[in-house]
């Protein structure tokens, strides 16, 4: 099969002829038609992501979509021919999906919306995941509670902003002011965080008494100002972005609480991969009744044009989430 392997960091991708895996005990062999670009492939691959336990030379790549090769041993869900996606490698060890062929655990995985182009499926995975564990399984978002959205114009702003609202949640978003029309056609409500202070929408919006959740997809002073805006006793806030330095004082005087979320602990430990899969069905549901559809950047990139892919990602030149047709 033919692979970019990255031999160094900083460094361009290499194409090469390698052996096409063999799916071993309850994995399932993809053959891989598109890949998504996250912004955690671009610090892997410049050695900026040491929580990500890379090991050199990899094959990098979180997410795909593709089609069922073969299954190994102990794989029912699966057959020949089916139509998958998942966030299934490209780092601690395991082989990500810049690659024609993946032998991924099976838990990992699950069926492709049937609504979903394979590039739009390849664009879900991690952000869907990352979105869900933030939102359903820390927050327990639900009917009519006010929800912010911090960075709600991002890969994984936009997809919580679109479950909060499968949720039936009451849904606002931070961004740019150039952001207001596309998170408007979600059906957020738009705050422009350059115009107003937290008092200030926190007061518009909510009456001052603060909203039930706030997802944090920005860090830094977003994650100090979430502290400053969830609802007394019962808000809750969840980062994704934690880094930094923060004081927990607004939080703990409004007797509120917070939640991390790291997407890539089962990758990482092999612990709770399973749960993956179930996310995805969901994601999956969603999709085809046409709750969840994801942005998509027009440009079509490949294995060749990968590095143009890279600078129109860094450059914020693209229209929605980058992918790679394998």
């Amino acid at each position: 099969m033919q692979a970019l392997v990255l031999e160094e960091y900083s460094t361009n991708y290499t194409l090469k002829q390698l052996v096409r895996p063999v799916p071993a005990a309850g994995q399932v062999l993809v053959r891989i038609k598109v890949s998504g670009v996250n912004p955690l492939d671009l610090k892997i691959k410049a050695g900026q992501a040491a929580h990500a336990k890379t090991q050199l030379p990899a094959i990098l790549g979180i997410d795909m979509a593709g089609i069922v090769e073969s299954v190994g041993d102990g794989v029912t869900l699966f057959k020949l021919g089916d139509e998958v996606f998942g966030m299934t490698g490209g780092i601690a060890g395991l082989q990500g999906s810049l690659a024609e062929y993946a032998a991924v655990d099976a838990d990992l995985l699950a069926h492709k919306p049937k609504r979903l182009t394979m590039r739009e499926a390849a664009a879900l995975p991690l952000a869907f995941i990352t979105a869900w564990e933030g939102l359903v399984d820390r927050a327990n978002v639900g009917n009519g509670k006010n929800v912010l959205i911090q960075g709600g114009s991002g890969g994984v702003g936009s997809i919580a902003v679109q479950l909060a609202k499968a949720k039936d949640a009451n849904v606002f978003a931070t961004d740019k002011p150039a952001k207001k029309p596309f998170l408007e056609s979600l059906g957020a409500t738009f705050i422009d965080y350059t115009h107003y202070p937290v008092d200030e929408y926190l007061q518009e919006y909510t009456q001052g008494e603060g909203f039930d959740i706030i997802f944090d997809t920005v860090g830094g002073t977003t994650l100090d100002a979430s502290f400053q805006a969830v609802k007394t006793y019962t808000g809750h806030v969840v980062s994704i972005l934690g880094w930094g330095t923060h004081t927990l004082a607004p939080l703990s005087f409004r007797g509120a609480t917070y939640s991390g979320v790291f997407t890539l602990l089962p990758l990482i430990t092999g612990i709770g991969r399973k749960h993956h899969g179930e996310i995805l069905r969901e994601a999956s549901q969603l999709a085809d009744t046409g709750l969840l559809i994801p942005s998509v950047d027009p440009v079509y990139y490949t294995m060749q044009t990968i590095e143009d892919a890279y600078i129109a990602f860094e450059n914020r030149q693209n229209n929605g989430k980058v992918v790679i047709e394998i």
